[in-house]
């Protein structure tokens, strides 16, 4: 059955950071998002799917109430908005930045600041925009201190002496530390997950739908970094081409028309390439071609 027969699928598209990132996810996986201006309903080329454009923040309470079906957002937020027992986690997804980091919320203070560890925290203000979180986590190891929310600028709270400590999301720390902050420890490390309410989960069409998403994206994550190199062999030199090859199982070999030849195909991460095929090339392996790779399940 399609959508005519079930309606479509609410699909929320992370706005903001994570936007641009999201929709050239989608695009590898297959699927052309094409926003529009001033509009937080992008199309998109499957009559299946209806998207909104939806701050990472709101997407779990979206998809919780059933307004959404499912969604692109960090799993901070989930937890940030209690919505763990109301949405499913269908599949963690890393594509935020280039180098795929993980970001994470860590507890930064001044340079000079005497606090060295969570325990010291004990009476002290903190600004967050990870309020709920934060509460919760120092809660839990009996620490008594004002949380008070903060949007955006968190830093230099604590650069001004509004706040004596800050929980703020970083990745590499560069920014922390360019405001003269100090790092103290992590409290939480965050991915992307594609996260789907009760509801949606229960109805076997919309639950095929949002498996093909999954499925989709997943082989597109898995597809970066990774390319196919092809080349032909001649039979003497096969052996030790073939020992040089990392691959998912064994490389792939196929005898040409002419008997005395092979091709071999294989698939390798990128950053190997540049030591890997002058070796091939040494060991007698020609016609060497690199091709980039656009999903891999």
């Amino acid at each position: 059955m399609d959508a005519d027969t079930y309606g479509k699928l609410r699909l929320g598209i992370p706005k903001g950071s994570l936007e641009k990132a999201t929709i050239e996810l989608f695009n590898q996986a297959g699927w052309t998002i094409t926003p529009r201006s001033r509009n937080y309903f992008p199309r998109i080329d499957d009559p299946e799917i209806e998207c909104a454009l939806v701050r990472s923040q709101e997407m779990g309470p979206y998809i919780a109430s059933g307004t959404l079906d499912a969604g692109l957002c960090g799993i901070d937020w989930v937890m940030e908005t209690e919505t763990e027992d109301d949405v499913e986690v269908i599949s963690d997804l890393v594509y935020s930045k280039a180098s795929d980091q993980k970001a994470r919320w860590v507890l930064v203070v001044t340079e000079d600041s005497p606090i060295q560890s969570v325990e010291d925290l004990e009476g002290k203000v903190i600004a967050t925009e990870l309020v709920g979180f934060t509460k919760r986590y120092l809660e839990e190891r009996g620490i008594n201190a004002k949380v008070e929310f903060s949007w955006g600028a968190t830093e230099a709270k604590v650069v001004e002496g509004l706040a004596d400590a800050a929980v703020e999301i970083t990745e590499t720390g560069s920014t922390i530390r360019a405001h003269g902050l100090r790092m103290v420890c992590d409290l939480l490390f965050s991915h992307t997950v594609l996260i789907a309410g009760k509801p949606a989960v229960a109805d076997d069409w919309k639950k095929a739908k949002i498996d093909q998403i999954a499925l989709l994206l997943e082989a597109a994550l898995s597809a970066r970094h990774k390319v196919l190199l092809k080349l032909n062999v001649a039979a003497e030199n096969l052996a030790a081409v073939l020992e040089l090859l990392p691959s998912l199982h064994a490389p792939t070999v196929n005898q040409l028309a002419d008997a005395e030849w092979s091709a071999v195909e294989t698939v390798v991460d990128s950053h190997e390439v540049r030591t890997l095929v002058p070796r091939l090339k040494a060991a007698g392996a020609e016609g060497i071609l690199e091709l980039d790779l656009k999903k891999m399940c």
